[in-house]
């Protein structure tokens, strides 16, 4: 079972991949420190890493709060973060037109957890012949991305014979990767079923475990979301023991100054460390 990532596979005997970023496009400045230590750590031959940043957080709890530069600045900042780190680059898409100028700059579309049953979005992000991760909604049980999983394979190009769907040759890299982010567990509370990992690697997709946004607390901050960084780690590393294909990661230099999710980020001069430590046990569970 595998897909393809840019450069990358992402699967079966394959080195883990490694998404990674800061939540929302900031600075030039900043996009481009964060690519350059993302490129550091890719220089090991046990990773992948794609630079993830949001041009637009549509999805934000207060009318108010900071959205990013927006689309067209934000892909022009994204290309030259590409360009300058040597990495593959993903965003987040919201909007059915929003996928194909995506697709001229990122090598990989991120569909939102709260979009996962779009189908309007999910055809015209396949359309574009990128590969899609998709996130699984926190409403969702990990089966019913059977749904999400078929409308991407039923909406690629015929002519693109990457979107050969897993189940007819393991050999053939698909385009879809599907990804748990947690579900919702009463008001203001995320929780993970590690379950979900296998049971949505069973449907024919690689999986990623998104270990920032799973530690998440919904409104928590009143208008705003807060988080708990210090079980990012731990929820880590109980995705690699079971399996994940790949991880999602935001970090930035200073999180509590980062303008969307800073209580959930890792700090940047420590994410180094996490991912050694992660691949280590990667290195174990695959021994076993």
């Amino acid at each position: 079972m595998l897909a393809r990532v840019g450069k990358y596979l992402c699967g079966d005997g394959q080195p883990l991949l490694l998404i990674a970023g800061p939540c929302v496009l900031q600075t030039r400045e900043l996009a481009m420190q964060i690519g350059e230590t993302l490129a550091q750590i890719n220089e090991r031959p046990d990773v992948n890493v794609v630079f993830k940043a949001s041009f637009d957080k549509a999805n934000r709890t207060s009318l108010s709060a900071k959205r990013g530069p927006g689309i067209e600045a934000g892909l022009r900042l994204l290309e030259a973060v590409g360009a300058d780190s040597g990495l593959p680059v993903t965003t987040d898409i919201h909007l059915p037109e929003q996928a194909a100028p995506a697709a001229e700059v990122c090598d990989l579309l991120q569909i939102p957890a709260f979009l996962a049953r779009q189908t309007d979005l999910l055809v015209a992000a396949a359309n574009t012949g990128r590969s899609v991760n998709v996130k699984k909604g926190q409403f969702m049980a990990p089966t019913d991305m059977r749904y999400a999983i078929d409308k991407l394979r039923g909406s690629f190009p015929n002519s693109d014979t990457d979107t050969v769907a897993n189940d007819e040759s393991d050999s053939v890299p698909g385009k879809v990767l599907v990804c748990e982010r947690g579900t919702f567990f009463g008001y203001g509370r995320l929780v993970n079923d590690m379950q979900s990992i296998p049971i949505m690697r069973s449907l024919g997709a690689p999986v990623v475990f998104d270990a920032t946004h799973s530690v998440q607390q919904p409104g928590g901050l009143g208008g705003a979301t807060g988080g708990n960084r210090e079980m990012v780690e731990p929820l880590a590393r109980a995705a690699v023991a079971i399996g994940c294909d790949a991880l999602f990661f935001e970090t930035h230099p200073e999180p509590d100054t980062s303008p969307s999710d800073g209580a959930n980020m890792i700090f940047l001069d420590q994410f180094a460390g996490l991912v050694d430590r992660l691949l280590r046990l990667r290195e174990a569970v695959e021994g076993l």
